[in-house]
């Protein structure tokens, strides 16, 4: 038995023997040796064979000069039903200029990883430790790994890309082993950049999961990353959507203790973005970018990339509508092919939310001229031009109360400073966020101001928020549910002052049965009654309402004057009640010219008894 340990161990040392060789160059072969300690092996089963699971690239390969030193390609060895395969292609290298709209973003990764790998000599004089890792946080689609590699390649350093789940092994220690020889090969290539994709599946909360091989790796990466004090030339560069989830050990200072926001782009990021997806597509002269980029409030890069070939394959059934078809001499990309791709692509970002880009001009509202004048000041002011805000110091509202009666037009005026401002509008209803399971209300809460803070410029209503934020201590028998919410809702408005470019509006027709908290500076701090309109708003509202239909010598003015204490619903229902009055007189006469169908002010008089009567039975 002491013989055949002692034959492991002297096969071992070859292999491990055989592996320097061939990273030195001194052997060539087409296969990968993998070396294991002995600790590894497994006891009983197949001995895996496969290698790392990693690609190093080098990112000059066109430099004869560097090409005998610097580290060849490395790629797993493929399995053995398919060695008589051809390779597949290398993937494309990606630089910084295939990185749009992260501006703010490239600038403070240049500083984070180009002075520590290219001039580690000007923090050595200033004292400064570089940098062990950076975290990129963001949602998927911002062009986390993108940015990542086209760093790599504009510095012209080694490149480590990994993805969490590759490096999990069925044998005891197996992960461990694959992420210590990752970091071996890393300190061997240095200057090297090593990105884990998905860090979060790879190395969780340790208090949080009950698997003893996702505690191991936590401790193996920690070990490593500590390790890398004494090594120059390594940075790791990990990416993540759930930064919430990874182990607090390793976002200490020392480890990830730098971390990048990489958020949904703007107008302008946009419009960069397609410039960019665009440049080699024939587009037609009638295309306007810019157009579509306001179209697109709240896609990220992935979702710009998913419009742009929705668009091209729009073109190709147009021009080509079949296989058989000849290819015509010149094919371009239309507008109305990006207006068809828009209509099927939505935002990836705000898809578990009911998000929404509404087109109301504050024309379509009638009356309410002081409400109106007072939010465009205030509110849109504030998200389209920040800069004067900036230089006068002057601060735009973080949360606004509009109460009063119902019907009286508060949704469509939340709407129409979405609109206006070019923002994202997330609507949702008080009740809709409570939930029987402890904690769930609380957590509903968070995720949404999270997704609102990731689709920033965003606009946030809720409606009936008495339900949802009622005055703590008066409910007794809900387990405390609602005072934890409002607990929550406070704490998440006192947030917004981190993130300028979200706004908070709340309705209620119940002001005084909202918790005092709420309604302090600072928080719904701008509060607008809505009350039911004048003579001059319902004059303003049915004129609205009946701008485009066909009305034959009726007096808007005199049904404004009837209509005395109606509220805006009341009047675009009495505009619809008469337009279908119409509709049935016009069936009845057994007239089929649509053109003659008018309205006429009979039929205003029809619908308005009808309505009459029906608040009288109320």
């Amino acid at each position: 038995m002491s013989d055949l340990f002692k034959g492991f161990e002297q096969l071992i040392e070859l292999a491990k023997a055989l592996e320097e060789k061939a990273e030195k160059g001194e052997l060539k072969t087409e296969f990968q040796v993998n070396s294991r300690g002995f600790s590894s092996i497994p006891r009983q089963g197949n001995i895996p064979t496969g290698g790392v699971g990693v690609s190093r690239v080098r990112p000059n390969p066109s430099d004869a000069a560097s090409a005998s030193s610097d580290p060849e390609v490395i790629v797993p060895p493929p399995p053995p039903s398919d060695r008589g395969a051809s390779p597949p292609a290398p993937p494309t290298v990606s630089s910084l200029r295939d990185v749009g709209g992260l501006a703010e973003v490239l600038r403070e990764l240049r500083e984070l990883v180009e002075i520590p790998l290219k001039r580690p000599d000007l923090l050595t004089q200033l004292g400064l430790e570089p940098p062990r890792g950076v975290l990129l946080v963001g949602p998927p689609g911002t062009g986390k790994t993108l940015t990542a590699r086209g760093l790599a390649e504009d510095l012209g350093v080694s490149y480590i890309a990994i993805a969490g789940p590759e490096v999990i092994g069925k044998y005891y220690g197996e992960a461990e082993a694959r992420l210590r020889s990752i970091f071996e090969k890393a300190a061997k290539a240095a200057p090297c950049l090593i990105f884990i994709d998905e860090i979060d599946s790879l190395v969780p909360d340790r208090s949080k999961v009950e698997g003893e091989v996702e505690k191991r790796l936590v401790a193996q990466l920690l070990s490593l990353m500590d390790g890398f004090a004494q090594t120059q030339g390594v940075i790791v560069l990990a990416a993540t959507n759930r930064p919430d989830h990874l182990d607090p050990a390793l976002r200490r200072p020392g480890r990830f203790d730098r971390e990048v926001q990489f958020r949904v782009p703007d107008r302008a990021g946009r419009l960069e973005i397609l410039t960019i997806l665009t440049r080699s597509m024939p587009l037609a002269a009638g295309v306007e970018l810019a157009a579509i980029a306001d179209l697109t409030v709240g896609m990220v890069g992935a979702d710009l990339k998913a419009v742009c070939q929705k668009a091209a394959y729009s073109a190709l059934r147009r021009q080509v509508p079949s296989l058989q078809a000849p290819i015509p001499a010149a094919m371009t990309v239309t507008q109305a092919d990006f207006g068809q791709a828009l209509r099927e692509v939505k935002p990836s970002v705000l898809r578990s939310v009911a998000v929404e880009s509404p087109n109301v001009p504050w024309e379509q509202i009638g009356g309410l001229d002081a409400i109106k004048q007072t939010l465009q000041e205030s509110v849109e002011g504030a998200l389209l031009y920040p800069d004067l805000y900036a230089r006068t110091g002057a601060k735009a509202p973080r949360g606004i109360l509009l109460w009063g009666p119902p019907g009286t037009g508060k949704t469509l005026l939340a709407k129409a400073v979405a609109s206006q401002a070019r923002a994202n509008f997330i609507a949702v209803n008080g009740p809709e966020l409570l939930s029987r399971w402890v904690g769930a209300a609380e957590q509903e809460v968070r995720e949404l101001f999270a997704k609102a803070r990731q689709a920033a410029p965003c606009v946030v209503f809720i409606d009936e928020i008495d339900t949802l934020a009622p005055a703590r201590g008066k409910f007794q028998g809900d387990s405390g549910v609602s005072d934890r919410v409002v607990g929550q809702l406070l704490t998440e408005l006192d947030g917004l002052s981190e993130c300028l470019n979200v706004l908070l509006i709340g309705a209620t027709n119940r002001p005084d049965a909202l918790d005092p908290a709420l309604l302090r500076a600072g928080r719904l701090d701008l509060q607008l009654e809505v009350d039911r309109p004048s003579a001059a708003s319902r004059l303003a509202i049915l004129q609205v309402h009946n701008s485009d239909r066909p009305l034959s010598h009726v007096d808007l003015s005199h049904w404004a004057t009837q209509t005395e204490g109606w509220n805006g619903a009341d009047l675009a229902l009495l505009s619809n009640q008469a337009a279908l009055e119409a509709i049935r007189r016009y069936r009845a006469q057994g007239t089929t010219d649509p053109t003659l169908l008018e309205i006429n002010d009979n039929d205003f008089a029809t619908a308005y008894d009808g309505l009459l009567n029906q608040r009288r039975d109320r």
